[in-house]
């Protein structure tokens, strides 16, 4: 069966006209798909019946993700869900909502999802790469987890503002299937997010920053920096390559210059490898002037063997890179004590 969530608008649109139906019955099917989450073609009573039998027919439905397991931080401003796919695979995806600026206004809230259930990149210090990759998802189960989340909004009479891809896995290991559903989520037929309101974060595949460079995308760029030097950055990534850390900030600038999109360089900072004054002053040489935002990511718990450090080191850190001229921020993390925080997610739970 194909999940019509995988399709396109156009997409949509030949299908409807193949099957011998005039193009608006497309409109009468995306509108719901994308602002009624209905759960079967039988949910859509705009379309004929006969039109719903022949989508059954040529193996089209609707696809569904359960939820199997939830919990919310302790400020309830983190929800962070289990959601059982189809073939019984398993992914965490979370919500983040931060307090809207505007009196009575609509809180901002950021869904994180997951491109792969597990990672191949290996990173020692994060929980998805120690569960080791077991498949990529398809678009469809991409688009699935903001489905699921737009719907929990909507009852509270809210809505999705922004999207990262900073969930389980590497996007860019699986660039076809998240192209497909960055397509489908700001498509202005289908779920009519901005482009700009979105994020990829990768640990730095450099030929697929490049590719997504020339996708004609106005999307956020993250790449996981995390040490100043091969030598220190192959011992956190062990799938670096040796010259990463150079490539990585040479195809940040390439992806600047081609989209005018300010590149953000994550850095997980631990306590005693990578927190140092001295690799501080090392991380602002090699980032001064290039334009880029450097996020300072306390290192959140794990199952790894990595410390927080304190709050004078944190800011003593950021001190030395904004003394430098390099513009940096340290990220306020949310649902750290729910394990829902960056490098945190994995499937330990199911059912």
């Amino acid at each position: 069966m194909t999940d019509l969530y995988r399709l396109l608008p156009e997409e949509m649109e030949e299908l409807v006209m193949n099957l011998g139906y005039e193009r608006y019955r497309a409109d009468q099917i995306l509108y719901p798909l994308y602002y009624k989450y209905p759960k079967s073609l039988s949910d859509i009573p705009q379309i004929p019946k006969a039109l719903r039998e022949k989508f059954t027919e040529e193996g089209y439905e609707i696809g569904s993700s359960n939820e199997t397991h939830r919990v919310v931080s302790d400020d309830g401003n983190t929800t962070k869900l289990l959601l059982n796919l189809s073939e019984n695979q398993a992914i965490e995806t979370v919500l983040m909502q931060y307090p809207s600026s505007k009196v009575g206004g609509h809180p901002r809230s950021t869904i994180c999802v997951s491109t792969q259930i597990g990672c191949a990149m290996g990173c020692v210090f994060c929980a998805t790469g120690q569960m080791g990759f077991e498949s990529n998802l398809k678009a469809e189960q991409i688009v699935s987890q903001v489905i699921h989340f737009a719907k929990l909004l909507q009852e509270r009479g809210e809505h999705v503002t922004n999207l990262v891809f900073m969930g389980m896995g590497e996007p860019l290991a699986n660039y076809d299937e998240m192209i497909r559903a960055i397509k489908i989520l700001t498509h202005d037929r289908g779920f009519g997010l901005g482009q700009r309101h979105i994020t990829v974060s990768t640990i730095g595949i450099t030929s697929g920053i490049d590719k997504l460079a020339e996708e004609n995308l106005q999307i956020g760029l993250a790449i996981s920096l995390h040490a100043p030097n091969d030598d220190l950055r192959k011992k956190l990534v062990p799938t670096a390559g040796p010259n990463s850390v150079q490539e990585i900030i040479e195809a940040g600038r390439r992806y600047y210059k081609k989209t005018g999109r300010r590149v953000t360089f994550e850095y997980a900072l631990m306590k005693g490898i990578n927190d140092s004054p001295e690799i501080a002053e090392e991380l602002a040489w090699l980032l001064q002037g290039n334009g880029s935002h450097v996020n300072i990511i306390p290192i959140n718990p794990t199952a790894g063997d990595f410390r927080r450090p304190d709050e004078d080191s944190v800011l003593e850190f950021e001190r030395i890179l904004y003394n430098a001229g390099v513009n940096c921020t340290v990220r306020v993390e949310k649902g750290t004590e729910i394990s829902a925080a960056c490098g945190q997610l994995r499937t330990d739970i199911v059912g």
